[in-house]
């Protein structure tokens, strides 16, 4: 039997970084929201009670270290199952990124095996256990749009933006998230008007939205990372109408409410950026938690 799903990218309409924690993470108040370019999941049930993992790109790990692996072991062992998986990742999503690549592949893993080995588990109960493995695996296992808070685990669904495009553009480096939480100065940091930021959306107000993104690491890989910098800088001069850093980077998304301006944005970053999408949000209902196969293939 196999099962095919989908797994999202996510960007960071508004991060707050609010203190550090005790168990060496860091507070965090975020405005997360999926768009629409998505690596694939492919689970396809073996008998030999092995967990094996292939992925279409290969500088990405297919062992304990790949998100989705750990996430098949978590549910094998917890639920005690006797099944083995094949697990074919096809990425589409940009590794190492800041759009939450590796934790949406494991979030659409749980998803998928929940089905593949009919264990009825609820959304709340996939998410919790997306918790353990990484900080945006329980926001990606509901998906649609939500506030984040704790360590970015605690999960509540808030209105999806207006339809608006989304270019996504990464610059060719990569981007260690401990370092960048490590070098934030909280006591001279720029935070987040977050409340501002959910009214905006609760009203579809797009200038609202527009004028309350808002990252708090941005400053810190701006500086660290001119490039990142130079990337931002040339997406506003294409024609965005709003741009920020995604997560601790390195990609910049731009937000674009006229389709007209999409090609010219995305062909000017394509001059020098080979990693361009042009995507959409991916606008929900957000109704309250329960199973969604939504994104079965």
């Amino acid at each position: 039997m196999k099962v095919s799903i989908k797994a999202p990218a996510k960007i960071n309409l508004s991060l707050d970084v609010l203190r550090k924690r005790n168990d060496g993470y860091h507070e965090v108040k975020m405005i997360m929201t999926m768009v629409d370019l998505a690596d694939r999941i492919d689970l396809t049930s073996c008998d030999s009670g092995k967990i094996t993992v292939d992925v279409s790109e290969g500088f990405v790990p297919n062992d304990e270290r790949n998100f989705a692996y750990q996430a098949a072991a978590l549910l094998k062992k917890k639920y005690k199952v006797s099944a083995g998986v094949h697990i074919y990742i096809t990425k589409r999503i940009p590794v190492a990124a800041g759009l939450a690549g590796g934790s949406s592949d494991a979030a659409a893993t749980l998803k998928g095996l929940n089905q593949l080995w009919e264990l009825g588990l609820t959304l709340d109960q996939l998410a919790e256990l997306g918790a353990e493995i990484g900080s945006d695996v329980s926001f990606c296992v509901y998906g649609g749009t939500a506030l984040a808070t704790g360590r970015g685990e605690i999960i509540e669904p808030i209105p999806s933006p207006p339809p608006l495009w989304v270019i996504l553009a990464k610059p060719p480096i990569g981007v260690s998230t401990k370092e960048i939480y490590g070098n934030v100065k909280l006591h001279r940091a720029k935070h987040a008007d977050t409340e501002a930021m959910l009214t905006a959306l609760e009203n579809q107000d797009t200038d609202g939205i527009f004028a309350h993104l808002h990252n708090t690491l941005e400053d810190v890989t701006l500086e660290l990372y001119p490039e990142v910098k130079h990337l931002k800088d040339q997406m506003k001069r294409f024609g965005a109408d709003a741009v920020l850093m995604s997560g601790s980077g390195p990609t910049v998304f731009g937000l674009v409410k006229t389709e007209s301006r999409v090609n010219r944005i995305y062909n000017g970053l394509r001059g020098f950026c080979e990693e361009v999408h042009a995507v959409r949000l991916i606008r929900t209902s957000n109704t309250c938690p329960k199973p969604d196969e939504s994104d079965i293939l």
